[in-house]
């Protein structure tokens, strides 16, 4: 490989770098630097061939976070988009090719861990949020929740709800309003109606279920 152009401005790094590892290594080092400050000049050809040296390890290192081969198949795929569009800022006195891909493609599969139990989460509070409100879906269901028994306890629960979700309820299951009614008469979507009640009926499940 020549040791002109490009590499001429990091020649001493190149030459220290070899300095610690046998000869084999040093060229392929002095190989991917130079496909690296050429894939930062637009060169399509030095991508692909970059592609081809680091895909197999970026990969196993994202599905060693993931543990799923189409996440991990996703987080390659951005990360050679982040190697295109970084690869002019790449300085061989911060590191090794391999090094700072390696550290893009755990960054990048960590972000997406976390999107995706961030997710799930979601998903699971939307579920349980779906199946109280199930239970308590009509005027009927709140009647025998709200039994004589406990009405006293759930009276107490409601002064403790916040005025959006008490004021809801007490549309819905006092005044026998229908949620579009009450979308209507509060002039608000009929979605915050659905979800206002959903998450007062779970605050009053919680409220309520220690005493009973």
């Amino acid at each position: 490989m020549s040791s002109g152009g490009a590499l001429s401005h990091h020649g001493p790094v190149t030459a220290t770098l070899r300095e610690r590892m046998d000869p084999e290594r040093a060229k392929e080092l002095e190989v991917e630097i130079e496909l690296l400050q050429r894939v930062g000049r637009g060169d399509r050809g030095s991508f692909e061939a970059l592609y081809d040296r680091l895909a197999g390890v970026l990969f196993s290192s994202a599905y060693r976070v993931l543990n799923n081969q189409a996440a991990a198949e996703d987080v390659l795929q951005d990360v050679f988009v982040q190697i295109w569009e970084k690869a002019p800022l790449y300085n061989p006195a911060l590191g090794k090719p391999l090094t700072w891909a390696l550290t893009l493609t755990r960054n990048k599969a960590i972000d997406r861990l976390r999107s995706t139990q961030r997710r799930n989460r979601m998903q699971d509070d939307a579920q349980r949020e779906s199946e109280v409100f199930e239970q308590f879906d009509d005027r009927s269901s709140f009647d025998a929740f709200a039994s004589a028994e406990t009405n006293q306890l759930v009276r107490e629960a409601m002064d403790k709800l916040s005025e959006d979700q008490r004021q809801v309820i007490e549309l819905a299951f006092f005044s026998s309003m229908t949620q579009t009614e009450i979308a209507d008469h509060l002039n608000l979507p009929l979605g915050t109606i659905k979800a206002r009640i959903r998450r007062g009926m779970i605050k009053l499940r919680d409220l309520i279920s220690p005493d009973l």
